[in-house]
């Protein structure tokens, strides 16, 4: 039996989430086309008769712009340590730029392991793929580099077989059957926040946060509410939409994702308030699960 825990850390957008879901074979964590979709700490659970591996999804490491941001760097930076593997994850389709760098020059302080995670080879021919090993192999000393693509499974199983020579424990962490250990209040308000992802455009999404404010279980149904903040009245009328139309939109696709999860159907309301500067009220952002890692 082998066992540890890898992070999975790179900029924003290259993809992080979608190679956890791929991993696990399973949607633990949100996806959009939107930069910085991931913003707490995801645990995935990769399960396999002989090994359990832990992998910890993280912010993108970005220049932050607010008091929120800089905690989710934190968060980011923190969870180089104590991992048995560090996945940096880069977008292959797209050249090295300055915000690899400045993770790459983070990376020189730890003594974990680190592989390199080719992501998006799908949009790649060979020679550019190894091209961009060539590029890579030369910028740092990674333990082992492997390129995948999260969006149609190529190579991924081969990502998973490599990390076990990585693994220094035995003992397995969670359930067989366990996918994440993110609570289930948790998942619901992040499957209404990537609705809200997918429906909203510019400033929007890194205006709104969403919280889970009810949860009761009965026999045959689970009422749900949702808290949607936005920090302006205006993105409130966005959110909203007209005559409530993207609300409904939003509460009608996330219902489908949550009766999916909890296998039971689903009575579900959401509620958009205004809270004005949420992403700087360090009390506020410690109540909605923002918290920094020492």
């Amino acid at each position: 039996m082998k066992s540890g825990f890898v992070s999975i850390i790179g900029r924003p957008n290259v993809g992080k989430s979608t190679l956890l879901n791929a991993l696990v074979s399973a949607k633990v964590a949100i996806t959009s086309d939107k930069a910085q979709t991931t913003r707490n700490v995801i645990q995935g659970v990769y399960n396999e008769e002989d090994m359990q591996i832990v992998f910890v999804d993280t912010p993108g490491i970005h220049k932050p712009k607010s008091k929120l941001g800089k905690i989710l760097n934190k968060q980011s930076l923190a969870l180089m340590r104590d991992v048995d593997a560090i996945l940096f994850v880069v977008d292959a389709s797209v050249p090295f730029g300055k915000g690899d760098q400045f993770i790459m020059d983070a990376l020189r302080t730890t003594e974990v392991p680190v592989l390199l995670v080719l992501n998006k080879i799908d949009k790649l021919k060979e020679e550019e793929i190894l091209k961009a090993i060539t590029t890579y192999k030369d910028l740092f000393p990674f333990a082992e580099i492997v390129p995948v693509s999260s969006l149609t499974f190529d190579n991924v199983d081969r990502l998973a077989r490599v990390l076990r020579k990585y693994l220094k424990d035995n003992v397995r962490y969670f359930d067989e059957d366990t996918l994440t250990s993110n609570s289930t209040t948790f998942m619901i308000s992040e499957f209404v926040r990537e609705k809200l992802l997918e429906l909203t455009i510019e400033e929007v999404p890194h205006s709104l946060t969403c919280v889970t404010t009810v949860y009761e279980d009965t026999k045959d149904l689970v009422t749900i509410g949702v808290d949607i903040i936005v920090d302006r009245d205006s993105i409130k009328k966005i959110v909203i939409g007209k005559n409530g139309e993207r609300l409904k939109t939003v509460g009608t696709l996330a219902r489908k994702d949550i009766e999916e999860m909890l296998g039971k159907k689903v009575y579900l309301e959401l509620y958009v308030k205004t809270i004005r500067k949420w992403r700087e009220k360090e009390k506020l952002l410690h109540e909605l699960g923002f918290n920094e890692f020492e």
